[in-house]
């Protein structure tokens, strides 16, 4: 059979391969809700091209999504996007973020299986959003930081009051993020990772 005329199939770029070196790869979420940053925090903290299912709004989603606060956003993540990120020689993270629209939480199945925990990441000017994405994870059992992404003007609070309006057990972390900085997004996943630590660590004596 004559495949000279075949195009030629295209592996991943070399980039991103991951290193001989890592034994583990670790999955994490992150959710909230519409317009909240998820797209923009995979994108910064992903060391290889992020993938992104981001499609311009449309008239299909008038009447069901309710835009108040983001009034200038134009497009939504429609099924997830996804990076991943070195946490050192041996482990890695995948990071899903999951689409902020109630009409596609559907897909929150398929993307939270084999996740070990979440960020949450909250807009203090509607904090409101955030209320049925926390309850969706303690109702799963799925472990969660919080992180509330500095928008401009944004207001600010207290972290009890923040504990209090959200209603977070005291044991869960709430962090300052900028979903816009490589560093700052890091450091956020470092919480989680240091709080699924805490979580998996035998009880002391």
């Amino acid at each position: 059979m004559d495949f000279s005329g075949s195009d030629t199939v295209v592996g991943p770029a070399s980039a991103d391969l991951l290193p001989d070196t890592v034994t583990t790869a670790v999955k994490v979420v992150i959710v909230g809700g519409f317009g909240v940053g998820k797209t923009t925090l995979v994108g910064a903290v992903s060391e290889i091209r992020p993938l992104t299912t981001e499609e311009t709004m449309t008239q299909a989603g008038v009447g069901v999504d309710d835009p108040t606060g983001v009034e200038r956003k134009t497009s939504t993540t429609v099924a997830m996007d996804f990076g991943r990120i070195s946490i050192s020689d041996r482990l890695v993270l995948y990071v899903f973020g999951t689409p902020g629209q109630e009409r596609f939480w559907f897909l929150w199945n398929g993307l939270f299986e084999g996740a070990l925990g979440a960020v949450v990441l909250v807009d203090t000017r509607r904090l409101e959003v955030s209320f049925e994405v926390i309850g969706r994870l303690e109702d799963r059992g799925v472990p969660f930081v919080v992180a509330v992404n500095g928008f401009p003007e944004a207001p600010t609070y207290p972290l009890d009051e923040l504990r209090q309006a959200l209603d977070l057990p005291p044991e869960v972390p709430i962090v300052a993020c900028d979903a816009r900085s490589r560093e700052s997004s890091r450091d956020t996943l470092m919480t989680l990772m240091h709080y699924l630590y805490e979580l998996a660590a035998p009880p002391a004596g």
